[in-house]
């Protein structure tokens, strides 16, 4: 599934659902890590894998990193999470 076959929630949307976004271990793979993203309720919503995205911001400053990680996530909340 691409990008252009998944709806995403706006900005604002998703930061009214998100209370979380963790970096863990992928209990399902050893070695692979993910940041799994939770709801105010401490739910899990979904997650994204760690390397793609380190591989997305690769061009941003180590200072800017982090924001750049939270706002990339915040634009790519699927809006099936909304049932969640």
């Amino acid at each position: 599934m691409t990008d252009k076959d998944i709806k995403f929630l706006s900005v604002e949307e998703a930061g009214r659902l998100i209370g979380a976004i963790q970096e863990e271990e992928d209990i399902e793979q050893q070695d692979r890590r993910i940041m799994t993203v939770y709801n105010r309720d401490d739910k899990e919503l979904c997650w994204f894998d760690y390397d793609e995205i380190m591989e997305i911001v690769k061009d941003v400053s180590k200072s800017e990193k982090q924001e750049a990680v939270q706002n990339y996530i915040l634009t790519h909340i699927p809006e099936w999470a909304l049932d969640i």
